[in-house]
């Protein structure tokens, strides 16, 4: 098996012209073609599949991640995505008619083409190094869009085996990676770009949105969230206990959708806690330390975050909590929590920490939930249909799983992505082309019709204004009470209120009435 190769940080001097290079690429119309399109993204296949052993070996090196759960969440994610792209890309590309054209519109050929935004940069994170990075940097390409991809420096073996799959499998002049840590992304910052796609912290997710403000930038945020997690007293404990458990081991708890809290109906607490544990000794027989399918910290800065977090709660400790800094490992740990203002349950934790926090009904639990963050990333109501549909319709979250932790993070053809501070815009599936691509708007107009355009053309006389009027009204479908009318006056063209539609309205009414 060839060998991880070493992580080498781009040259700061060399980042402008390394930016400007892809832009001229973009600027010669060579990656426009859905041709060149499908060939890169079948290219990029290839050096994923060639590859896979270098990608099992780099997210073990960074993340202690079993082989299982790097195909499952990274490799075969990405080669799927290739696949789904290419086989949907020339449907996706296509030109479409804008909805309910008046006839006299349709003379212009009005039409919504597709475009790519041109250059963009693509900032990924360490915890899925593979998949948050290569995921839009797919949708980059099938837009037919050029990139630059910077990986994230936490992850150093995942990133620089990503370096070699895109030098060896793509177009050089048009896709290509920067490597580095805060200089190198600033320099980045300082390019023009058309596009940038961001994954990560809040924080810096902030500090992105500032400079791209600089050039009217465009960007997409892909942040995290103090992500609640609802069960109410008709949950069923044992599937809550296992799913939510579920959640917070894979990838040791390090998934921005994961819940970062979870608020428990009293009436349910004690049955939650013993599947709780009874799920963790199924999940880990012999402890998760000695578990090859439980993973570790990213590294020591992340680690010590995490026991401060742990350190200053006033929760009680009801399972796990055994850490090992020299592995990185941090046990699943549950703790009673029993304030909103808890240091586990107000900051997100990013690792595997279950603050569980009693609740007396579902109200409270929805209110708790709106006032830690209005916002998450995601939601996760466990009930019956009544109340999980309350929660829905209570709250506001990027996305929801309802009766599962983040199922819905998981089909890879539905839009993902945050809403308010957990982020903004979405990619995944169809999303991913629609969110490097410009939707432009296009007319043509023949030269035969400029008779019918003269009522444009001043002078404006009356009988133009009246004419144009006639020509441009749509009949609304409702009364002055905002009540919708039958389809007969809307078809007439006559308003609920005239003469003619009141005596007619006056005439059916006495017809039912004998």
């Amino acid at each position: 098996m060839a060998e991880i190769p070493p992580l080498e940080y781009t040259k700061l001097e060399s980042i402008p012209a390394i930016a400007n290079g892809v832009r001229q690429a973009f600027l010669s119309h060579k990656s426009r073609p859905l041709e060149y399109r499908v060939q890169q993204l079948r290219k990029l296949y290839w050096g994923l599949k060639d590859n896979q052993a270098l990608i099992l070996e780099a997210c073990k090196r960074d993340l202690g991640k079993s082989n299982f759960e790097t195909y499952l969440t990274e490799v075969g994610w990405c080669l799927n995505d290739i696949v789904f792209m290419s086989n949907n890309l020339a449907k996706f590309a296509q030109d479409e008619s804008p909805l309910d054209m008046a006839f006299t519109n349709k003379l212009f050929g009005p039409k919504i083409r597709k475009d790519p935004l041109g250059t963009v940069l693509i900032i990924g994170a360490y915890n899925f190094p593979i998949q948050l990075s290569l995921g839009p940097f797919i949708g980059a390409i099938s837009a037919g869009c050029t990139a630059i991809l910077k990986p994230s420096e936490s992850a150093p073996a995942a990133a620089a085996v990503m370096q070699k799959i895109i030098a060896e499998s793509l177009d050089p002049s048009a896709y290509t990676v920067v490597q580095g840590a805060v200089p190198e992304t600033t320099a980045l910052l300082d390019q023009k770009w058309d596009k940038i796609f961001y994954t990560g912290s809040a924080t810096v997710g902030t500090i992105i949105a500032k400079k791209a403000a600089e050039t009217l930038t465009p960007v997409t945020l892909e942040l995290g969230g103090k992500n609640p997690a609802i069960i109410t007293k008709h949950a069923d404990a044992r599937l809550a206990a296992r799913r939510l458990l579920w959640a917070k081991v894979l990838n040791a708890g390090q998934v921005c959708v994961s819940q970062n809290y979870v608020l428990v109906d009293k009436e349910i607490l004690p049955a939650f806690l013993k599947e709780l544990k009874v799920a963790l000794s199924e999940f880990f027989p012999e402890g998760a330390q000695k578990s090859p399918d439980y993973g570790r910290i990213v590294n020591a800065r992340q680690f010590q975050r995490l026991k401060k977090m742990l350190d200053e709660s006033s929760g009680k400790i009801l399972l796990g909590g055994t850490m090992d800094e020299k592995d990185l490992f941090l046990e699943p740990t549950v703790v009673q929590v029993d304030s909103p203002t808890d240091s586990l349950v107000a900051e997100e934790s990013f690792g595997p920490l279950i603050p569980v926090l009693p609740v007396s009904n579902l109200d409270e639990a929805i209110k708790i939930a709106n006032e830690v963050q209005d916002t998450p990333l995601g939601i996760y109501p466990f009930g019956n249909k009544q109340e999980t549909e309350k929660v829905l319709s209570q709250t506001r979250s990027g996305g929801a799983s309802i009766n599962d932790g983040f199922f819905h993070a998981s089909i890879p053809t539905m839009p993902f992505g945050g809403v308010g501070s957990s982020g903004q815009g979405a990619y995944r599936g169809r999303a991913s082309f629609d969110v490097f691509t410009h939707r432009r708007s296009i007319t043509t107009t023949p030269a035969w019709i400029e008779g019918m355009l003269d009522i444009r053309y001043p002078p404006y006389t009356p009988a133009k204004q009246k004419k144009f009027a006639g020509m441009n009204e749509i009949k609304p479908n409702f009364d002055r009470n905002g009540k919708e009318i039958g389809w007969t006056w809307s078809i007439l063209g006559l308003g609920a209120g005239s003469k003619v539609a009141i005596s007619v309205r006056m005439y059916l009414q006495r017809r039912s009435n004998l």
